[in-house]
């Protein structure tokens, strides 16, 4: 892709925030930023600079589209959902309505979505399930059957169930301590939900453990898993390298891929899982590039 054609397909604006709440765990903010609703898509996501004009803090942070909106009041809006872990985050979750935030959006690769009506299966673990509501309207106006199964450790992190259950036409929860629905993990109920469904694509973001047991559950129950990563996104925009992951391309060799422009969906069948250890990935030793022994 040119450095013009990228540029029209992504926007910088300086967003007002016109709302914000404490969803569980988390905070969800809305932010005026029309020229992004305008480009986005499900599955991509934007990347936010931190603490003002005189900060030192010099990386953005990247989080996942949860909606849009094309138009509205205050204009187009968009709306993410943030888990205040560190500095950055938390300066970002304490934004009031009327702050501002400086956003670049939309990035990365969106879902691929079905040209035909098919039964489909979203899978997402805490604030991972926040970009598959938007997912899932755009699935069911194709006509698709869309089921939902979210994941935490406990009740409070989970996200979105009451939404689920108003706009899919099936809901599963789970939760590692059984504080909220079955205890155990998403992958737990998913075979039965394919094989019911005859579900041809499941679709899941959150933690890289989480998203190679469903793949590996899709595989085995004949449907495809279409998978948002959530590798660490120093830029955003493919230039810092930090967010590299072995992914196999169609002529079946590994390479090294930036998950913040090739990703952050891949499919999970072409991730190479066996080279992630704690979450991190290393470089296999079959990648292109990969070094040998003795140099190169």
């Amino acid at each position: 892709m040119s450095e013009r054609t990228l540029r029209a397909r992504v926007a910088q604006e300086v967003a007002e925030v016109i709302a914000t709440r404490r969803v569980g765990a988390y905070q969800h903010l809305t932010l005026v930023a029309p020229g992004v609703a305008e480009l986005a898509r499900p599955g991509q996501f934007v990347a936010l600079a931190v603490g003002g004009e005189t900060s030192g803090t010099l990386l953005r942070r990247s989080f996942s589209i949860h909606k849009v909106s094309p138009s509205g009041t205050y204009g187009g809006t968009v709306e993410i959902v943030v888990s205040a872990v560190g500095v950055g985050t938390r300066w970002i979750a304490e934004r009031a309505p009327h702050d501002t935030i400086d956003v670049v959006g939309p990035l990365g690769k969106a879902f691929p979505l079905p040209t035909s009506p098919v039964a489909c299966v979203l899978v997402g673990g805490g604030y991972g399930s926040a970009p598959l509501f938007w997912l899932a309207s755009e699935l069911r106006e194709r006509g698709c059957h869309v089921e939902m199964v979210l994941g935490a450790a406990s009740e409070d992190r989970l996200f979105g169930v009451v939404e689920a259950r108003r706009s899919c036409d099936g809901v599963t929860v789970t939760t590692d301590d059984g504080s909220a629905g079955q205890r155990g993990w998403v992958s737990d109920p998913l075979p039965e939900i394919i094989d019911r469904t005859g579900a041809g694509v499941v679709y899941g973001c959150g933690p890289m453990g989480m998203l190679e047991s469903i793949t590996r559950v899709a595989q085995a129950h004949g449907a495809v898993a279409q998978v948002a990563v959530e590798e660490s996104m120093a830029c955003g925009v493919g230039v810092c390298m930090t967010c590299v992951m072995p992914v196999v391309g169609s002529d079946g060799r590994t390479r090294m891929v930036r998950s913040c422009v090739e990703g952050p969906v891949f499919r999970g069948d072409a991730v190479r899982w066996d080279a992630f250890d704690g979450g991190h990935a290393r470089v296999p030793d079959d990648a292109v590039g990969a070094p040998k022994v003795g140099g190169h």
